[in-house]
């Protein structure tokens, strides 16, 4: 089988301003807001996990030149968080090490070309 996007991460000087503009051009609202300012958006009535990826908007000032400002979150569909790891090392993603303290529930992995990324621990339904 394969991972399904979940959530498009971009980073953001002011979050909840553009919460409020991609929330207007989406129609999506707001789901929750995690202690670090971070806000999810996504569509109404269905929230994480729906077949529309949510939208996390997270503060940042991170100064690397060569970061991208958006990154991908995937959840598997078929198989637990570890066996997808192993699926995903297999197919040529490389950990990658953003600061994680080693208690986060997801795995930073790198693609081939060194575009980061995050594999999430619940499963996702197929669509």
């Amino acid at each position: 089988m394969a991972c399904r996007i979940s959530e498009l991460v971009l980073d953001a000087a002011d979050p909840g301003r553009l919460a409020t503009f991609w929330s207007e051009v989406l129609g999506y609202v707001e789901l929750g807001r995690e202690d670090d300012g971070s806000i999810e958006i996504g569509p109404p009535g269905v929230g994480f996990g729906g077949p529309q990826p949510t939208l996390v908007l997270s503060p940042s000032s991170d100064p690397r030149p060569s970061k991208l400002p958006l990154h991908i979150d995937v959840n598997s569909t078929d198989r637990d968080q570890e066996a997808e790891l192993e699926r995903l090392l297999a197919l040529g993603a490389t950990p990658a090490d953003v600061g994680q303290t080693g208690t986060e529930d997801w795995h930073v992995l790198a693609d081939p070309e060194g575009n980061e990324f995050c594999l999430l621990r619940t499963r996702l339904q197929p669509l």
